[in-house]
């Protein structure tokens, strides 16, 4: 039982016990029994902070099932190691050796020392975001439904905007809120904050203790901070950008809003394919362009450390330093005055390839059996799924039982991650004292 193992069996562990909660009759609005394939889903996509639904969840599900869907998510986002093992630091276990390495590898963290501290830190950063969500969004929802009901809104989302999840207790998502300052800004804020990593909010807190206490000393920002940071400010204002311009003249869309609405909408839909889910204009009537960028987007993902899922920032600039490397005929691939290692461009390239095997995998099967559903929106599906975002066409409910499954195994890859998955699967890696001659080859 290596730490990947019990990372992986630890999320299909929950995965079961959300699935059967979500069956008991009192999880359901009706009072009966639910559809094992919807329990399954449903708990899958939560546990994985997906999003993605085969059911409107604020009408067919209990308040007991909408809690236990929350909680799973709250699990998800956190992850399986984080989650079990605060617990124990509650009731005052010690780590073994085991538990520190599990730590290290769901964390992709670089040592095991300070596991306690950062379990601490990840928890603390967690409370302080979500909780400072339900305040903002309590004046957004408690007018029109009421103290009790507009607070278990302001919950419910919160929850779900910090853990990149995507489940709303709205049958068109957040729609009906597309012109609200407050909520696009809270939700927005949230879902970025909760993706770029806690390694970085950290940096962030350490800095700006040092400004507020005028140290002279001040806090060095660390690669992944810089990497992390200018990539996700990168992809939003472009994405925003792109599309404001995309969708503008799209009447469905962008094309009947007042100019401000436009750019609040082009911002939201920016941020949200980072791996959230929420979504204030309908998806499936984007131009085929939108789409297209969405699809990108999702797959690259949010950060190391954070609560969405993707092919990661780093990953991406890794691999665009590395090929930039190459055309200007240099051997070393420098990020910010830091030579990036081998190992590291081997790992990008792994994930790389990894991810695009398991959407071409997943995308071949659902065309299988649902040859009716357009090639884009398949590939949209499997995106949203592997990169747990839950963004959808509107298709995720019509496809066929073999198509949902095939989602369910591909959120569960993107969360665990297709490495740590590999690694699950194939054991570690045994060191070798032999090494083999090189030998050129053609490439390109």
């Amino acid at each position: 039982m290596t730490a990947s193992r019990t990372i992986c069996l630890g999320f299909l562990a929950v995965i079961a016990v959300g699935t059967i909660l979500l069956m008991m009759p009192f999880s359901t609005s009706s009072g009966t029994w639910n559809d094992p394939l919807v329990a399954l889903f449903t708990s899958t996509s939560a546990v994985c902070v997906t999003g993605l639904g085969v059911v409107d969840t604020g009408t067919y599900f209990s308040f007991w099932g909408q809690l236990f869907l929350v909680l799973l998510v709250q699990i998800g986002g956190l992850g399986y190691m984080t989650a079990t093992t605060f617990l124990l630091l509650l009731i005052g276990a010690k780590f073994s050796l085991r538990d520190k390495v599990a730590i290290q590898q769901s964390l992709d963290r670089s040592s095991m020392q300070g596991s306690a501290q950062v379990l601490q830190s990840i928890i603390a950063i967690t409370l302080i975001f979500e909780i400072t969500g339900i305040f903002l969004l309590m004046p957004v929802f408690v007018p029109t439904y009421g103290l009790n009901n507009g607070l278990w809104l302001s919950i419910f989302h919160s929850i779900n905007s910090w853990n990149n999840a995507g489940f709303s207790l709205f049958k068109n998502n957040l729609i009906d809120y597309q012109s609200s300052v407050l909520l696009n800004l809270t939700v927005t804020t949230l879902i970025i904050f909760g993706g770029i990593g806690y390694q970085v909010i950290m940096e962030i807190f350490l800095w700006l203790r040092d400004r507020l206490q005028k140290k002279t000393e001040r806090i060095v920002f660390s690669l992944n901070f810089k990497v992390a940071i200018s990539t996700t400010i990168v992809l939003l204002l472009g994405a925003t950008i792109v599309f404001f311009l995309i969708e503008q003249t799209n009447n469905q869309t962008f094309g009947s809003m007042s100019l401000g609405t436009k750019l609040m909408a082009a911002w939201f839909q920016a941020v949200t394919p980072r791996t959230a889910g929420f979504n204030t204009i309908d998806f499936g009537k984007m131009t085929a362009a939108g789409l297209f960028i969405t699809i990108i987007l999702m797959f690259i993902g949010s950060s190391p450390g954070g609560t969405g899922g993707g092919m990661k920032t780093t990953t991406l600039r890794v691999l665009a330093s590395s090929t930039k490397a190459i055309l200007q005929g240099k051997e070393d691939v420098l990020l910010y005055q830091r030579q990036v290692p081998v190992s590291l461009i081997l790992k990008a390239v792994g994930v790389l390839a990894g991810s695009i095997a398991t959407v071409i995998l997943a995308t071949i099967l659902i065309a299988l059996t649902d040859p009716e559903v357009s090639f884009l929106q398949i590939l949209f599906e499997v995106v949203s799924a592997f990169a747990t975002v839950g963004l959808s066409t509107g298709i995720t409910a019509s496809i066929s039982a073999a198509a949902k499954l095939v989602l369910i195994a591909t959120m569960y890859v993107g969360r665990v991650g297709v490495l740590l998955l590999m690694s699950a699967l194939l054991g570690d890696p045994r060191p070798s004292a032999v090494r083999y001659p090189e030998e050129n080859l053609l490439v390109g």
